[in-house]
């Protein structure tokens, strides 16, 4: 029998789901188990998670676009700027782990519309910095908000979309996102050349204002009855040993911190070699290292960090590559990298009738192979190449990657139980955001070592193709793991096994 607090939530809950209040009036437990049947409004809470995510995205690519301008601003050289790349990286990677368990304690509405809030600080902060030092501590804030506003939004949408509609459902989520990918390297390299490179984080202003109004009209406030306890010893040991591998990387990239750098991927190793040993001993670890017992979680977290260094080290070669190994200007660059972008937006149509017909384990293969030569051939650009045929490259990469990453974004949480879905999307992100950041330190070290390799103070055409080559072959690797996939993994998501018929038939419970 229903208390009167429960009684009063699953009549709301209902008038819900009859229409007759909007979502966001509602405070609703998140159930053991995941819906059998999505809900009509399912396509507009991915709609209004990816106004976030677009913002997100616009940042980012404009940001690359404008790099060398910035480095010559701050006076320093345009590799380096790969810092402020990383330090926003690195702030994904050490606070998304907690937001989960903030999620399922405060609220997933009251988490995303603080993760904007910050976010939109942080970017005001980047606007108004006057040297390269001040805007690493603002890009760190701008992740802070960052870490929070993906994985919540992303765990909302899985709390309420059947497994059958789960590539329908991440297909809207990253249809408007793209948006930003398409519109920011243009608008970056506009900006750059025609304004202050600054209006790149004033941008995120009237987006976040946006974002944090739609949340509070329409998304609901999804919490756990009963939320684990936050784990401050994991999150500090997960933290230092995040941090201290991502800088450690990051300063091998650098002439004359061979030292600091190896001692900074030392005391990473040994922070995680502690948290691994203070998780087996915890009930409820920050990171949860459980989850990778599920086969096809545990692969798509391996093949998809893999695959991810080719896809972080791209924003930061590719623009230094046009600008400086081509000459071309800002504008110019920002014009032809938008190519991978509408790539992107093309595959999306296509995407849950290829996984229908081909199943996640072939796609995954071929598809992988296909998507990482293609960025390989980025490493064989030269100036006397047609600018027409460098748009198609990047377009056709950009349409398979794009794939790639959705069908691994998909598969991961096939397995997964719906209660530990908020611990689930926190570890995916953490790796996710972590192999962005390495794909970003590994071109940047592979750039360095082919410049001092050949004497270089500056890096020419041949040092961005060492640095394209590197990262694409480090990415190969994730076949090994693409090949072990089951046959059927996934064939209730992809549609290639009909869901059961009590599922098809019986709408989930709100409560339990």
């Amino acid at each position: 029998m229903l208390t009167p607090r429960r009684r009063g939530l699953a009549s709301v809950n209902a008038e819900v789901r009859d229409g007759i209040v909007p979502a966001a009036s509602a405070i609703t437990p998140a159930h053991d188990q995941g819906p059998t049947a999505s809900g009509p409004s399912y396509r507009l809470v991915a709609l209004i998670i990816a106004c976030a995510l677009f913002m997100e995205n616009l940042d980012a690519t404009v940001l690359a676009t404008a790099l060398p301008t910035m480095a010559r601003d701050f006076g320093v050289r345009a590799p380096s700027m790969s810092i402020a790349l990383t330090s926003y990286l690195l702030a994904l990677a050490i606070f998304i782990p907690a937001s989960g368990t903030l999620a399922d304690r405060f609220g997933s509405r009251t988490i995303f519309r603080t993760a904007i809030l910050i976010f939109m600080a942080g970017s005001l902060a980047c606007g108004l910095s006057p040297s390269l030092e001040l805007i690493v501590v603002a890009r760190f804030v701008q992740g802070i908000g960052g870490a929070m506003m993906i994985p919540v939004g992303r765990l909302v949408l899985l709390r309420s979309v059947a497994k059958q509609d789960m590539v329908s459902a991440m297909s809207w989520l990253i249809m408007p996102a793209l948006i930003g990918p398409i519109v920011g390297p243009p608008l970056g390299g506009f900006i750059v050349t025609y304004l202050d490179w600054r209006w790149i984080f004033y941008l995120n202003l009237p987006v976040g204002v946006l974002g944090v109004w739609l949340t509070g009209r329409f998304i609901a406030e999804i919490c756990e009855e009963h939320p684990t306890a936050f784990d401050p010893i994991g999150f500090v040991l997960s933290g230092v040993s995040l941090g201290c591998l991502l800088f450690g990387f990051e300063m091998t990239s650098r002439a004359g911190e061979g030292r600091l750098a190896a001692t900074l991927i030392a005391t990473g190793i040994v922070f995680g070699l502690g948290y691994i040993r203070h998780a087996r001993r915890t009930e409820d670890p920050i990171l949860d290292l459980t989850l990778l017992r599920d086969d096809n979680f545990r692969l798509s977290v391996i093949a998809g960090s893999l695959t991810r260094i080719t896809q972080g080290a791209l924003p930061f070669l590719l623009p230094l590559m046009m600008q400086i190994g081509f000459g071309l200007s800002a504008a110019t660059s920002g014009t032809i990298t938008v190519a991978t972008a509408i790539g992107s937006l093309a595959m999306k149509s296509v995407a849950p009738r290829i996984l229908k017909r081909f199943g996640f384990r072939n796609t995954l293969v071929v598809n992988g192979l296909i998507a990482t030569l293609g960025y390989a051939i980025c490493g064989t650009f030269r100036p006397n190449w047609p600018i027409p045929a460098i748009f198609a490259t990047l377009a056709i990469c950009g349409f398979f990657m794009s794939f790639q990453f959705t069908a691994y974004n998909t598969i991961a949480y096939d397995g997964i139980d719906r209660r530990r879905m908020s611990v689930a999307t926190s570890f995916y992100s953490t790796f996710q955001q972590l192999m962005l950041s390495f794909g970003i330190c590994i071109a940047a070290s592979a750039l360095h070592l082919s410049m001092a390799a050949h004497g270089h103070e500056r890096p020419l055409l041949g040092d961005f193709s060492t640095g394209f080559w590197v990262v694409t072959a480090i990415s190969l690797l994730a076949t090994i793991w693409n090949l072990r996939f089951a046959p059927d993994a996934g064939a209730e998501i992809s549609g290639r096994a009909p869901a059961p018929s009590s599922k098809r038939m019986t709408p989930a419970p709100r409560l339990r």
